[in-house]
């Protein structure tokens, strides 16, 4: 027989002489136990009986399937009644609906025991539905948030990746719907946040707040503790920086201002910066509070060797050149994998990129001091506000210029003061790095050329990383200076430089 029962059900704690089964059950609604198969579980154990949930296909949600009467459930499950109980030979069954979070309409409840329903277990069974349709609502409410974020999150990425390749128009696009204002600027700073990457999601969330979500701030794609911070106001920075605070394991470094159109030499800034951070009593720092070699050269001479040296890229056409520029950028300070996550491109893409710049500019960018040159060139154009009309002879800019650039007292100054930090250590730190940076960086063949064991080559690297505040291993702008300052001193050969190539396809004196 199947009976109608009151479709007005209630969550409350029933009347009787056992409240002990209710407050179980009104337990399992505290946040930190609410679990549909924990609560059908339980009412299995409750009642002795096997219990299942079904929704309206038939779809087990949760317990053990159990044979129903099909026509019976499809009643429940289109709301003709709201439940049943039936008696076949030595079971009895109870089915009660369930209402369920769209798309679904509603499941069934079915519980079945050797023994009779007392009013009791009946109860039990009543109010249990009452708690799974809440817990499947909330269910449903925190998986849509969920979503929500994860779209959120992923249109925040995407407005930096188009900000990476210099495409702030599209980016102001997608930005203005859901975020208006947020790049209504001409510049902007970069920070980058570090914790634990377990701590990850809650540095990003005090991010948002701490910025009252005026800002970009983005999951890092390419590093599990990083979150970037994209802030077009200065008050934020201080709120950023209240976040280390007091806080282990939590870093923060940022850039200088730049342009929109330069977020990709800012957010490498914000690296650098964040290097810096780690040797700080207050885990924060900012680019421009270091000195760096480009400061100390002739601003001039720099300008006219950099466009010399990156003319042969003026050709292709500005989109093409735009990706090209922030992808080397990019790929110079991280690797090809990280590289492409950034950008949200493929990692052969990042390699093909690389590789017809190192075509256009006839140089190999696997040697540390060309990379650290190119590296140079690249950070100075971003902050070119216009190319020069005139800049002599090609050639003579690319060939002779560097060394000039190098030459200048106050750049030789600052590099003996750079690696003489490094002369108090009695195992020669100082040999082992120019030795390592000679060898590409490679461990294996600067030990072959020191006569010692790899990691002791490492093990030498790493130790001048706090003498020389510059994280080296993990190569990047930090490792580049580091270079340059030994190209001053002359302790490296000067990097192969060779200006455009005739016979490349994009040369402008191609044919």
């Amino acid at each position: 027989m199947a009976g109608r029962d009151d479709e007005g059900r209630r969550v409350d704690v029933a009347d009787g002489t056992d409240p002990t089964w209710a407050q179980q059950l009104l337990d399992h609604l505290r946040p930190s136990a609410r679990d549909v198969r924990r609560v059908v579980a339980w009412l299995a154990d409750a009642a002795d009986a096997d219990v299942s949930l079904q929704d309206n296909a038939g779809t087990l949600l949760a317990g053990t399937r159990t044979p129903l009467d099909e026509d019976l459930v499809a009643d429940i499950a289109v709301g003709r009644i709201a439940s049943a109980a039936l008696q076949d030979g030595g079971h009895h069954q109870r089915l009660v609906r369930v209402e369920l979070p769209r798309p679904a309409s509603a499941g069934v409840l079915a519980v079945t025991r050797p023994a009779p329903f007392d009013r009791r277990t009946s109860d039990i069974v009543t109010h249990t539905a009452g708690v799974l349709e809440l817990l499947l609502r909330a269910r449903e409410s925190a998986a849509a948030g969920h979503r929500l974020r994860r779209a959120a999150s992923d249109l925040r990425l995407a407005i930096l990746q188009l900000l990476m390749v210099e495409d702030t128009v599209s980016a102001r696009r997608v930005a203005a719907g859901l975020w208006p204002g947020l790049l209504d600027t001409d510049t902007a700073c970069v920070y980058v946040a570090e914790s634990r990457p377990d701590d990850r999601d809650r540095l990003a969330e005090e991010c948002l707040n701490a910025t009252s979500e005026q800002a970009l701030v983005v999951r890092c794609p390419a590093v599990d503790s990083h979150v970037i911070v994209l802030t077009p106001g200065e008050a934020a920075a201080a709120e950023l920086r209240s976040l280390v605070d007091g806080r282990p394991d939590t870093f923060l470094g940022g850039s200088a201002r730049q342009s929109l159109a330069q977020t990709a030499t800012a957010y490498g800034q914000a690296v650098s910066a964040l290097a810096v951070a780690h040797f700080r009593p207050d885990k924060a720092a900012v680019y421009a509070e270091r000195t760096h070699p480009e400061r100390l050269m002739d601003p001039t001479a720099l300008r006219d060797w950099t466009v010399g040296l990156l003319r042969p890229l003026d050709t292709v056409p500005h989109h093409t050149r735009a990706e090209l520029l922030a992808t080397t950028r990019l790929g110079l300070e991280f690797t090809a994998v990280n590289t492409a996550r950034v950008l949200g491109v493929s990692r052969n893409t990042v390699r093909a990129r690389m590789e017809r710049v190192e075509g256009l500019l006839r140089t190999d960018l696997s040697d540390l001091t060309v990379r650290a040159a190119v590296h140079l060139a690249l950070n100075t154009q971003a902050g070119l506000v216009e190319v020069p009309g005139d800049v002599g002879d090609l050639g003579d800019a690319v060939c002779t210029g560097f060394d000039e650039l190098l030459a200048g007292p106050a750049v030789r100054t600052w590099a003996r003061d750079l690696l003489g930090r490094l002369d108090t250590d009695a195992r020669d730190l100082r040999r082992t790095l120019r030795t390592w940076i000679a060898a590409g960086g490679n461990a294996e063949r600067a030990a072959q050329l020191l006569g010692v064991h790899a990691q002791t080559v490492r093990e030498h690297v790493r130790s001048a990383e706090p003498v020389l505040e510059r994280q080296l291993l993990s190569g990047g702008s930090d490792l580049y200076e580091v270079v340059l300052a030994h190209l001053a001193l002359g302790d490296l050969d000067q990097p192969g430089l060779q200006g455009a190539n005739p016979g490349h396809p994009d040369s402008p004196v191609h044919g």
